[in-house]
C-alpha cells in the first residue's frame, strides 16, 4: 500500500509532466503576427531625459534654450543607441585615457578634451578622406606647422604623445583668441578663421551657442558633450561591462635610435617581437625602414616580454 505522502508525490509528478506536454503542444507557431508581438514586447527604445546641468571644461551649456536642448538631445540619442560603437569607446578609453589624461594636464588643457579625441577619431589611428590622421586628426600642413615630422618614413601625427602636445598648443591658441574653451573646441573642427568669420558676419559675442555654423560644426561640440555624459555614466545609459572586458595597455619601454634602420623586421627580432607588433606600438613609423640621414634621435616603444605570442620567430 502506498502512503498518503507517496500518492501525493506521484500525483504532483503526473501533473508536472502533463503541464510540460500541454505547453509543448500549445506553443504558438512562428508566424508574422507572433514575431511582431515578440518584437514589440521584447525590444524597447526609450526617450532619454536630459541632465539638469551640463558643462564643457567648466563652461555651462544653456539647456534652457529650446534649440540647444534639441541639439543636445539628438547627439545623446544617436550615441546612446549606437551601442556597438559606444561599447568600443569604453573599451578603448580604458586603454588610452590613462595616457591622454596626464598629457592634457601637463600641457594645460582641461580634462574634457579627451572626449574631443573620442569624437575626432574614436580613439583610433584613422585617416580621413581629407587626409587628416591620428587620434587628433591633423592635416599634413597643420602637423608640420606645429613641428611634427610628416614624411614617407615618419608621420608623428600617429605618435600619440607628440600629437597630443600639438593639439594642446592649437587649442590653447584658439582659447586665447576667443576666450572660450567651447569655441576653441568648435574651432578645432571649423578652423579659427572660419569661426572668427562667422562671429564677425553675425555680429555676435564669442559664444558658441549663439552662432549659426555649418551642420558639422553645429553638431560637433554637442557630440563631444554626449560622449562625456555617456562615458561618465555608463550604467545610466545601459552600457554594462566588467573590467576584464576592457582593452588594456601593454607595458613598454623605449629604445633610442639615432641611425638609419635598414629593416624593421630584423630590428624587431632583436627584441623578441615581430614586425607587426613593432608597428602596432609605433604607428608613426610608416615604412619598412628608416633613412635618418640627419642622425635625429627617435624613441621606439618595445613591449615588455611575456605579453605576445612570438613562438613563430
Amino acid at each position: 500500500m502506498m502512503s498518503i505522502l507517496s500518492k501525493i508525490g506521484l500525483l504532483a509528478l503526473v501533473v508536472f509532466v502533463s503541464g510540460l506536454c500541454v505547453n509543448a503542444v500549445q506553443e504558438p507557431e512562428t508566424t508574422d503576427e507572433t514575431l511582431q508581438k515578440r518584437l514589440v514586447n521584447d525590444y524597447n527604445v526609450y526617450a532619454l531625459p536630459l541632465p539638469d546641468k551640463m558643462d564643457f571644461a567648466g563652461e555651462p551649456v544653456p539647456l534652457n534654450d529650446p534649440d540647444i536642448r534639441e541639439r543636445m538631445d539628438r547627439e545623446l540619442l544617436v550615441n546612446t543607441y549606437w551601442q556597438s560603437n559606444g561599447l568600443l569607446m569604453f573599451k578603448r578609453a580604458n586603454k588610452y585615457f590613462p595616457i591622454i589624461e596626464p598629457l592634457l594636464e601637463k600641457y594645460g588643457l582641461p580634462d574634457d578634451f579627451k572626449y574631443l579625441a573620442v569624437a575626432e577619431s574614436g580613439l583610433d589611428n584613422v585617416r580621413s578622406p581629407a587626409g587628416a590622421a591620428g587620434f587628433w586628426q591633423f592635416l599634413k600642413g597643420t602637423g608640420r606647422e606645429y613641428g611634427l615630422e610628416v614624411n614617407d618614413y615618419v608621420d608623428e601625427r600617429y605618435h600619440l604623445e607628440m600629437a597630443t602636445k600639438v593639439a594642446a598648443e592649437y587649442l590653447k591658441k584658439s582659447k586665447d583668441r576667443f576666450g572660450s574653451w567651447t569655441l576653441a573646441a568648435a574651432a578645432y573642427n571649423a578652423g579659427n578663421a572660419g569661426v572668427n568669420r562667422q562671429i564677425e558676419r553675425q555680429e555676435l559675442d564669442n559664444n558658441y551657442y549663439d552662432i549659426l555654423l555649418n551642420s558639422e560644426t553645429s553638431r560637433y561640440v554637442f557630440r563631444i558633450l554626449a560622449f562625456k555624459e555617456i562615458m561618465s555614466n555608463p550604467k545610466k545609459y545601459g552600457f554594462n561591462f566588467r573590467q576584464q572586458d576592457l582593452y588594456k595597455r601593454v607595458p613598454t619601454y623605449k629604445v633610442k635610435v639615432d641611425t638609419a634602420v635598414t629593416d624593421f623586421a630584423v630590428f624587431a627580432k632583436k627584441f623578441d617581437i615581430n614586425y607587426k607588433i613593432l608597428k602596432l606600438h609605433n604607428p608613426w613609423l610608416r615604412d619598412t625602414y628608416l633613412k635618418n640621414a640627419s642622425g635625429k634621435e627617435y624613441f621606439i616603444e618595445i613591449p615588455e616580454k611575456g605579453y605576445y605570442n612570438t613562438t613563430g620567430l
